[in-house]
């Protein structure tokens, strides 16, 4: 195998909990990680502001002679893959939209699927469609949840100030209540896995 890095780039630091999840599963691989934190949140930025961001800095991690490249961040695995393939040309891209989805419908007995992200990703549909691809009669509730950003930048991911802005909205109100606990599923990296039930598989992505 190439001794070459492996790039994974993000909006921020919350692509940290992806390249965790590969530093376990490829323990003697190297890692070069971005995080774009002097222009996050790209979640409210339209696409073609996405794609110029994504492509830069893919570009910036591709100078380092990377064997493949991990994009971490939800909006711009969902608006700015192409725009990312056309800078990089072969060095193999992965995003997190395809994986996620398959996650959450494995996980997922009953077909229904909350999805909990950025406003990007939400209004682009991305994980909505990957998911319907997979399960023609998933039921999936989709929410904007761009308070979620900010916590998670500043590393307040529990406690009293997380646990109120994550009842402020109604998919993770949802979440927590009795019927969802028995078959609500949700693909995010943010903050629901403090207030939901017990049972109620969270995927991080």
């Amino acid at each position: 195998m190439s001794e070459a890095p492996i790039g994974v780039f993000d909006s921020g630091v919350g692509g940290l909990t992806v390249l965790r999840a590969l530093l376990k599963e490829l323990p003697h691989e190297e890692f070069i990680y971005l995080g774009d934190t002097a222009r996050l949140p790209y979640g409210t930025k339209s696409p073609a502001t996405v794609a110029r961001y994504a492509a830069t800095a893919a570009a910036a991690l591709a100078a380092r002679g990377l064997k493949c490249l991990v994009v971490a961040c939800n909006t711009a695995s969902a608006s700015s893959l192409p725009a990312m393939r056309e800078r990089l040309g072969e060095v193999p891209i992965v995003g997190v939209i395809e994986p996620g989805a398959e996650a959450a419908c494995e996980a997922s007995a009953s077909g229904r699927i909350a999805v909990i992200a950025t406003e990007g990703t939400v209004n682009g549909g991305a994980y909505q469609k990957a998911i319907l691809r997979r399960r023609s009669d998933a039921r999936i509730l989709a929410i904007a949840t761009q308070l979620f950003v900010a916590l998670a930048e500043e590393g307040l991911v529990s406690g009293p100030i997380a646990l109120a802005v994550a009842r402020h909205y109604p998919a993770v109100r949802y979440l927590a209540s009795d019927g969802a606990e028995r078959f609500a599923r949700v693909g995010s990296r943010f903050l629901a896995r403090p207030i939901a039930a017990s049972d109620v598989e969270v995927i991080d992505l």
